[in-house]
């Protein structure tokens, strides 16, 4: 039986390994064309919807003209990027940047909502160069902040051409941060001995079991501020109007005050700039899916759980809350 389940799991796992995720394309322009109809032909008597019908057309057919003129109607592809701290998001994001890539044209636009409040350098320092790859190919690039895009973020957010962001949306925290418990002395409370063995000087600066002296930690502080100064030096390169002393001091603000900054170049939301564009752009909304076995869906609907119940409970607090 034992050796039947290992069978089982193995087969499982390579099975999960093989399957490759699925690229879906949206057309939301279709659909809010398609909502439009809805809500006139509900709202209006029929006399006004069929003339309203009746005008949609003539349009339509003018905008096909002239669409036929200039070869094609120009399209603006939609990313959503939503990072948690480790940035496994970075997957999805490399194949819906090589999937615009191969279908674009340097009359198109890219939009990219960004929702992350930061996460590993390494992680967002890739997700920054996958939005790098579409300004080096000479398309033009927004990002849209609805919620918040701070650290690393941020350092998405910046490789933008231009930036947007809903005025309560919080973004900046251009600064670095570490942080490791250390239980030497609890070890040494229980007669628990801990070794580390390394090759060269600085293989290991600070550690969780052993006992940590002030040339580590210094040494480890010069490593942090090497890479807050790679931080400043990338803000620095893509928004040169930025007073960077003023901001790169790990402060997050408000969009309304980080335009001010010029951390953000508009108070909007990017349903707000979407409904601007879909009459006059194809927008094309682009995913890719990975494949999720039976532990990623149970996690998800335990964390949806865990969700509704932190939810019901700060509804039960006063409001406003912020953290």
């Amino acid at each position: 039986a034992i050796g039947g389940t290992l069978a089982f799991v193995i087969v499982t796992a390579a099975r999960q390994k093989s399957r490759k995720g699925q690229l879906e394309l949206h057309d939301l322009s279709a659909e809010f064309e398609q909502t439009s109809e809805q809500l006139h032909s509900t709202l209006l008597d029929e006399e006004k919807a069929k003339a309203w019908h009746k005008q949609r057309k003539k349009e339509r057919k003018a905008m096909k003209k002239q669409e036929a003129a200039v070869d094609a109607k120009p399209r603006l592809f939609v990313i959503d990027f939503k990072g948690g701290m480790e940035a496994k998001e970075v997957a999805s994001l490399r194949e819906e940047v090589t999937a615009v890539l191969m279908l674009a044209t340097e009359q198109d636009e890219v939009l990219v909502r960004v929702e992350s409040g930061g996460g590993v350098v390494h992680g967002y320092g890739l997700c920054a160069s996958q939005l790098q790859r579409l300004r080096d190919r000479g398309l033009h690039l927004t990002v849209a902040i609805d919620k918040v895009a701070a650290s690393g973020g941020y350092m998405m957010a910046c490789v933008a051409q231009h930036i947007i962001a809903a005025p309560f949306a919080i973004v900046g925290s251009i600064g670095v941060v570490a942080q490791l418990p250390n239980f030497h002395r609890l070890l040494q409370k229980h007669d628990i001995d801990y070794e580390q063995h390394t090759a060269g000087q600085y293989k290991r600066t600070l550690t969780l079991f052993g006992e940590n002296d002030e040339a580590g930690r210094q040494k480890f502080r010069e490593e942090l501020e090497s890479v807050h100064q790679q931080f400043r030096s990338f803000v620095a390169r893509h928004r040169p109007r930025i007073e960077l002393d003023k901001v790169a001091t790990g402060e997050h603000w408000l969009a309304s005050e980080a335009l001010q900054l010029e951390l953000v170049d508009e108070l909007r939301t990017s349903d707000d700039y979407l409904l601007d564009n879909y009459a006059r752009k194809q927008v094309v909304k682009v995913q890719y899916k990975l494949p999720k076995g039976l532990t990623g869906r149970l996690g998800q609907q335990a964390a949806q759980l865990l969700d509704q119940v932190v939810v019901n409970w700060l509804q039960r607090l006063s409001s406003p809350f912020y953290r």
